[in-house]
C-alpha cells in the first residue's frame, strides 16, 4: 500500500510479504493508520478528519494479488475492472470535505462495490471486533458464519419460509383490520350497482332520448314546415290552378324535349331536368309521409323528459369527473364497481385461505427452526471445542469454553420442541459463548467471567478459530493481544505463526513475543516535524529488528539484557518455525 496524507502519514509505503508481517512502533506512530489505510481499500466509512492537517485530501492505494477463479476478480470484471499481473490495484481518495471517490483496475466505481470485494479478500480482527463479540447477535454471526453450509442450507429454506409467513400474515392482518372499511365499499358498490340495475340503461340511449325529445317538443312547427314545403314542391290538391316546382321543372323538360335531338348538349340538360323532377317527387313524398307520421303526443314527450332525468340522476352520480360523462361511462362504472364487489365478497373466503396457509406455514417454520438449531448445536460443540483447545495454548489449561444455545418464550412465536417461542428471520435461537476459566468455576457469559487479560486471550482464540473458517486469503489483527504478556504472549505468536501457514496475516501488535514469530517486521516510526515519510515504514532485518525488538522489551534499544532477550525469541521463534 502507499498511504499519503492520512493522520500522521505525510507519505509512506508498506510492503506486506505472505505468511506473518509484524507491524511495529511506539505509541503514536502511525500503526493504527496502517489498518485504517487498508479499511479505505475496503470500502470503510471515509473521515474526513483522517486527512492530515494542511492537506485538500488523503489518498491511500494498493495493490492485492487474487486468484484468477476468485469471485471477487469476476466481481471487479463485471464492473470494467482490469487486472495488472494477476492484480487489483485499488485507490481510494478521501478530501478534506468529506468526498470520497474510489477505483478499481482504473475505473471508477461506487465504494459499496470495494466492501463487497473485501469479504473474499481480507478478514479484519481487532479491538472493535472483540467488543462487538460480546454481543449476543454477533457470537451467533460467528458460530453461523464457522459452520458454513451446516447451517447456512437450513438457514436459507428458514428464511423463505420466515418471509412468506410474513407476506401472509401481513395480508390477513390488513383483509381482518380493514374489515369495517371494507363492508362499507361493499354496501355503497352494491346501492351504486342496485339503483343502476332499477333503471336498466342501454348504451347510447341518453342520445337516442335526447333528440326524440328535441323532435316532440318541437312538432307543430315542424309538421308546420313540412307541410309547407310539400306544398311548394307537389302543388296543393284544392288550387288546381296553382303552380309548384315540380310543375316548372316538367314544363322545362317538356320544351327541351321538343330540340333535344337536335344538340346532344341540350339533350343532356334535359336529362338532367328528369333526374330533378324525379327528386322533387321522392322529397314530396317524404315530407307527406313525415307530416303524417309526426306525433306531437305529450303524455310520450312527458315519459321522454322523465326517463331522461333517471338517466341524467346515474350520470351525475357515477359519470366521469363528477358527473361529466355519459351512459357509456355508468355502464363502465358498473362493470368495474361489480368486480371489485366480488372481490370484497370473496373476504372471507380469503381470509379462510390464508388463515390455513399461516398455520401451515408456521408448522413448517417451527420444523425448519429446530433442524437449524440441531445444526447450530451442533456446529456450537465443534467451535467451542476449537477454541478451548487454543485456550489451552495460550496459559489457559484448565479454562472451558462452551456455547449455550437457548430461546425466549413468546405467546405469540412458533411452537419448537413443546415451548412457544419468539421466531426472527435468522431462526429463533440465542447465541452464548460461556467461560469457565478453571475448575469448578461456573460457566458465564465472557463479559463476565473472564478478567481482561483473560478476555483478551479468548477473544483472540475465538478469532484465530474464527479466521480459520474464513475463506479468504488475508488476515489482519490489530492489537487483539493487548492485555496478554508473558509465556501467554510467546504462545500467542506461536498461534498466528501458525496460521500465517496456510494464510496471509498481518497483525499489529506492541508485544515483542508476538513480533518475534513474524517472517516479515515491518517499524512505523515519526521524523523529529512528529510525520511518518516514504522512509518512515521499513523492513527490518539483522540489527535493526533486534534492537526495535530490545526497545519493545524494555524500552531501550541498547540494554544489552533486553538484546539478549531479543536474540533469545528469535531463536526460539526460527526453531518454531
Amino acid at each position: 500500500m502507499r498511504i499519503r496524507s492520512l493522520g500522521v502519514i505525510d507519505d509512506a509505503v508498506v510492503e506486506l510479504s505472505p505468511g506473518f508481517t509484524a507491524v511495529t512502533g511506539e505509541t503514536g506512530a502511525g500503526k493504527t493508520m496502517v489498518v485504517t489505510s487498508l479499511g479505505l481499500l475496503l470500502g470503510g466509512r471515509a473521515d474526513p478528519a483522517l486527512v492530515r492537517i494542511g492537506a485538500k485530501n488523503a489518498v491511500v492505494e494498493g495493490r492485492i494479488r487474487v486468484p484468477a477463479d476468485a469471485s471477487a476478480v469476476v466481481r471487479a470484471e463485471e464492473a470494467g475492472a482490469e487486472l495488472d499481473d494477476g492484480a487489483l490495484l485499488i485507490s481510494r481518495t478521501v478530501s478534506a470535505e468529506g468526498r470520497s471517490r474510489a477505483h478499481l483496475g482504473g475505473r471508477s466505481v461506487p465504494v459499496g462495490l470495494l466492501g463487497e470485494l473485501s469479504e473474499d479478500l481480507v478478514a479484519v480482527h481487532g479491538q472493535t471486533d472483540q467488543q462487538g463479540l460480546l454481543k449476543p447477535a454477533r457470537q451467533r454471526q460467528a458460530l453461523d458464519r464457522y459452520a458454513g453450509d451446516a447451517v447456512a442450507v437450513p438457514l436459507a429454506k428458514y428464511a423463505a419460509a420466515y418471509r412468506r409467513l410474513r407476506a401472509v400474515s401481513a395480508e390477513l392482518d390488513e383483509i381482518t383490520t380493514r374489515a369495517r372499511e371494507r363492508a362499507q365499499e361493499a354496501d355503497l358498490l352494491r346501492f351504486g350497482l342496485d339503483e343502476i340495475a332499477a333503471v336498466e340503461p342501454r348504451p347510447g340511449e341518453d342520445v337516442e332520448l335526447s333528440a326524440e325529445a328535441e323532435r316532440l317538443g318541437h312538432a307543430e312547427a315542424l309538421a308546420s314546415a313540412a307541410t309547407a314545403a310539400h306544398g311548394a314542391l307537389a302543388g296543393n290538391p284544392e288550387d288546381p290552378e296553382g303552380v309548384d316546382a315540380g310543375m316548372l321543372v316538367g314544363g322545362a323538360q317538356r320544351a327541351l324535349d321538343a330540340v333535344r335531338s337536335h344538340d346532344p348538349a341540350l339533350a343532356g340538360l334535359a336529362e338532367r331536368l328528369g333526374e330533378i323532377g324525379i327528386l322533387l317527387a321522392d322529397v314530396a313524398g317524404e315530407l307527406a309521409g313525415y307530416a303524417d307520421d309526426l306525433d306531437a303526443d305529450p303524455l310520450r314527450l312527458a315519459a321522454v323528459e322523465e326517463r331522461r332525468a333517471a338517466l341524467t340522476q346515474l350520470t351525475r352520480k357515477y359519470g366521469k369527473d363528477g358527473g361529466a360523462g355519459d351512459i357509456a361511462a355508468v355502464l363502465a362504472w358498473a362493470e368495474t364497481s361489480a368486480a371489485r364487489l366480488t372481490e370484497l365478497d370473496g373476504d372471507d373466503e380469503r381470509i379462510g385461505e390464508l388463515t390455513a396457509e399461516r398455520d401451515a406455514l408456521r408448522g413448517e417454520l417451527a420444523g425448519l427452526a429446530q433442524a437449524l438449531t440441531d445444526a447450530r448445536a451442533e456446529a456450537a460443540e465443534r467451535f467451542a471445542a476449537a477454541v478451548t483447545e487454543e485456550l489451552a495454548s495460550l496459559a489457559m489449561p484448565h479454562a472451558r469454553v462452551t456455547i449455550a444455545i437457548g430461546q425466549t418464550e413468546d405467546p405469540a412465536g412458533i411452537e419448537v420442541g413443546g415451548r412457544t417461542v419468539a421466531y426472527t428471520s435468522t431462526g429463533v435461537d440465542e447465541v452464548e459463548l460461556l467461560l469457565a476459566p478453571h475448575p469448578g468455576a461456573p460457566p458465564r457469559p465472557i463479559a463476565k467471567g473472564a478478567s481482561g487479560g483473560e478476555l483478551s486471550r479468548v477473544m483472540l482464540a475465538v478469532e484465530v478459530v474464527f479466521a480459520g473458517s474464513d475463506p479468504v486469503p488475508t488476515y489482519l489483527f490489530d492489537e487483539v493481544d493487548a492485555g496478554v504478556g508473558g509465556k501467554a504472549a510467546v504462545e500467542v505468536g506461536r498461534r498466528l505463526a501458525r496460521l500465517a501457514r496456510s494464510a496471509q496475516v498481518v497483525v499489529v501488535t506492541h508485544l515483542p513475543q508476538v513480533a518475534a514469530f513474524a517472517d516479515r517486521q515491518l517499524l512505523v516510526e515519526k521524523t523529529n516535524d512528529g510525520s511518518v515519510t516514504r522512509s518512515g515504514v521499513k523492513v527490518l532485518e539483522g540489527e535493526d529488528r533486534i534492537r526495535e525488538l530490545s526497545r519493545m522489551l524494555a524500552g531501550q534499544e541498547d540494554s544489552e539484557t533486553a538484546r539478549a532477550h531479543a536474540e533469545e525469541l528469535l531463536a526460539a521463534a526460527r526453531v518454531e518455525g
